[in-house]
C-alpha cells in the first residue's frame, strides 16, 4: 500500500475545520494535503495564507491548481493511481478547488478528502466524482 494512501487514512475522522491542518483536531481539504506533506517530507515548501470558503472565485483565478502544480508532479488524470492527489471543479466553469487522496483504484475506486460536514472521510469515486476531477498530481518521491 502506498506510503501516501496510509498516512490519508491516518487522518479520517478528522473533524472539517476551515484553514486547519491538525490531524484529530481539524483540517479543511487543503489541510489534509498539508498535513500529509508534512508527515512524509516534513517541513511545507511555502507558507499558506490566510483564505475565505470563495476565495479565488471572484477572479476565476485557477490558484489551488497552481500551487499544486509548484509542488507536485502533474500527470494525466486516467493515469491516476492509489497515493496521487486529485483536484476537483465542484461546478462546471467554477475554479478548482477541492482536494482529495486517490484511496484505491480497484475493486472500487475511492479517494480521502476533508469534506464540509463530514470530517475526513474515504468515500467512493462515484460517477459524480469522478467528472468533477480537473487534475491529477504525483507527490514528490524525493525529499524536498
Amino acid at each position: 500500500m502506498s506510503v501516501i494512501v496510509t498516512a490519508a487514512r491516518g487522518w479520517i475522522g478528522t473533524p472539517y475545520i476551515h484553514q486547519m491542518s491538525c490531524k484529530g483536531a481539524g483540517c479543511d481539504c487543503l489541510g489534509l494535503i498539508r498535513g500529509i506533506w508534512r508527515q512524509i517530507h516534513g517541513a511545507e515548501p511555502t507558507a499558506v495564507p490566510a483564505y475565505t470558503p470563495d476565495w479565488s472565485e471572484p477572479q476565476g483565478d485557477e490558484a489551488l491548481w497552481r500551487a499544486a502544480a509548484t509542488h507536485l508532479r502533474e500527470k494525466p488524470v486516467a493515469q491516476r493511481a492509489p497515493g496521487d492527489v486529485i483536484l476537483f471543479r465542484m461546478t462546471r466553469g467554477a475554479v478548482a478547488k477541492h482536494l482529495g487522496v486517490v484511496g484505491q483504484i480497484a475493486p472500487q475506486p475511492t479517494f480521502i478528502h476533508a469534506y464540509s460536514g463530514h470530517g475526513v472521510v474515504e468515500s467512493p469515486l462515484s460517477a459524480p466524482w469522478a467528472r468533477r476531477i480537473a487534475a491529477c498530481f504525483a507527490f514528490p518521491t524525493q525529499e524536498v
